[in-house]
């Protein structure tokens, strides 16, 4: 009799451990960056403002701790970025990812397909590499796509670039830009940092430094609208896109199947502009990433 008891006990354990939705509680998580922390913050608010009983778990890792969490069922939720799929597949040399809305489909066919997983819409933005310049010159040489950098460059403009060495070296950030573009910048145009915060390459370009004028960012840096820089557009689609996007358990959206209804149009809203505004309240100017959450939802009407 005991060793039933103990077997049952150890059968109930195992079926709480596995699930992160055990009685119906929704385990709210997020990667531990400034964007993970607002996007995940307003998946929290979201959710718990309309009654849905949530668990908190944001800014609970890297990347990989926080997909190895979602698969093994030790959270519900989280937003993630649609070019990750090409990581989590193994299809980095796929041209799908290069498009938003097919790499969005392919992410979440997959993930539904291997691991039951739904990728619910992703926000109308990408936060892959970008190069930003400072705004004369961007002004000034008509700078707005990456198309017109290109034409810059080659036209012997003056071009001071700060980047970190991850950025110049790996083929799918400068060397990708200058394959696609047709340009090329050489070591003197190039001032490469062994970091890669780019809030130490946009504020080299913002103040002028050494007479650097452009920077590696990424596409929501809030630091970009903060220090009055033009993100270029890639207009050729050299990059990855890397649009956010709630990921959710099968399991979970089963027992609260109206998580996509509350979250489809938060994102939706969410655009490259909005991002970078968002970001720069908690990464420049220091606010708390739950507060500006709330207060977004509730100035778009999301919550009361």
């Amino acid at each position: 009799m005991r060793q039933i008891l103990f077997m049952v006990l150890f059968a109930a354990s195992l079926i709480t451990a596995g699930s992160a939705t055990a009685g119906s509680v929704v385990v709210v998580a997020s990667k531990i960056d400034t964007e993970g922390a607002l996007l995940g913050n307003m998946i929290l608010a979201i959710l718990g403002g309309h009654n849905i009983p949530v668990q908190n778990r944001l800014q609970l890792g890297p990347t990989n701790i926080v997909r190895a969490a979602l698969l093994a069922g030790q959270i519900d939720i989280y937003p993630e970025y649609t070019g990750n799929g090409a990581l989590f597949f193994h299809l980095e040399a796929d041209p799908v990812w290069r498009s938003g809305t097919r790499g969005y489909a392919q992410a979440a066919a997959l993930d539904r397909a291997q691991n039951h997983l739904i990728w619910l819409t992703p926000a109308p933005a990408n936060n892959t590499w970008v190069i930003a310049t400072r705004k004369d010159l961007a002004t000034r040489a008509h700078l707005k796509t990456m198309s017109d950098f290109a034409r810059y460059v080659r036209g012997e403009g003056y071009v001071y670039l700060a980047a970190s060495a991850e950025f110049v070296e790996s083929p799918s950030a400068l060397p990708a830009f200058e394959a696609v573009y047709g340009f090329r910048l050489g070591d003197r145009q190039l001032l490469t940092l062994s970091g890669g915060n780019t809030s130490a390459t946009l504020r080299a370009a913002a103040e002028d430094m050494s007479g650097v004028n452009a920077a590696m960012a990424y596409g929501t840096d809030g630091a970009i609208a903060a220090l009055g820089l033009v993100a270029l557009e890639d207009d050729k689609a050299a990059e990855i896109v890397y649009a956010p996007a709630p990921v959710v358990r099968e399991a979970a959206l089963a027992q609260h199947p109206e998580i996509g209804e509350l979250l489809n149009p938060v994102f939706k809203t969410l655009t490259l502009t909005t991002l970078q505004q968002l970001n720069a309240k908690i990464a420049v100017a220091g606010e708390d990433a739950g507060a500006v959450a709330v207060a977004y939802l509730k100035a778009r009407h999301f919550l009361p």
